[in-house]
């Protein structure tokens, strides 16, 4: 548990196997409403995997709930509607498209509300995408389609917001920006649960975190505990 007065999401005992192999074992977390936590860890250390089976796009064993509702038996479009987006690794935008369709295509969900005000809110906080928004999502820098992918998640006004390795592949100056609007978001009301292999930029930002090791959670605690810990610091963030 990590303290906070209202638990938006809980995951306890997550199991994700590929085939006989085990990718998540056991893992138990919390994301208090409000909060930005990020799970940390190396490279094919099962953090990909814990936000996709907490989505509901990969199969698992365990408990997950959500606002205080299991998901057990919930599909992922159910996930989606009740409030949950997530952000995939590799963005997935639809590169043939200009960036206002592509944005368009995350209100999905409310396709009967109008939209309007929600695209004006996500140019406000990317004001490239407004400048770029007839440009084809292809044709975007590394940074600017990291910023359409988060943009088309808040058009579907998400509660809880899932980010998988938002600093992937982008300059740091880059990774600051997107990391300083993903802070801005907890300001307006968004939960985040943040996964990052760049684990001083990821616990600069956020709340609480996780240390996530051969699919188990190896340490947790408050993000600026974890800055000051020997074994974090050891292993991921470079030096004292």
């Amino acid at each position: 548990m990590n303290g906070a007065d209202t638990v938006l999401l809980t995951v306890r005992d997550l199991h994700v196997a590929y085939g006989r192999v085990e990718a998540v074992t056991g893992v138990h977390l919390s994301v208090g409403a409000g909060q930005i936590v990020s799970v940390i860890g190396a490279n094919g250390a099962g953090k990909s995997t814990l936000l996709g089976a907490v989505m509901g796009a990969l199969p698992s064993r365990g408990v997950v709930e959500y606002a205080g509702r299991p998901l057990t038996h919930t599909p992922l479009e159910a996930r989606v509607a009740a409030g949950m987006v997530l952000v995939p690794e590799r963005r997935e935008l639809f590169s043939s498209m200009t960036v206002v369709d592509n944005l368009r295509l995350g209100a999905y969900t409310r396709r009967r509300e109008r939209a309007g005000g929600d695209l004006d809110a996500v140019y406000e906080r990317f004001p490239r995408l407004r400048e770029r928004h007839r440009q084809l999502a292809g044709t975007l820098s590394g940074g600017e389609q990291q910023m359409l992918a988060i943009g088309r998640a808040l058009m579907g006004r998400p509660r809880l917001l899932l980010l998988d390795e938002p600093s992937l592949g982008l300059a740091p100056l880059i990774v600051r920006e997107i990391l300083g609007i993903v802070a801005g978001l907890r300001d307006s009301g968004v939960t985040v649960l943040l996964v990052e292999q760049n684990a001083r930029a990821a616990l600069a930002i956020s709340d609480y975190g996780y240390v996530l090791e051969g699919g188990q959670v190896r340490l947790h605690g408050p993000a600026a505990e974890l800055t000051d810990d020997p074994a974090v610091v050891a292993s991921y963030l470079g030096g004292a």
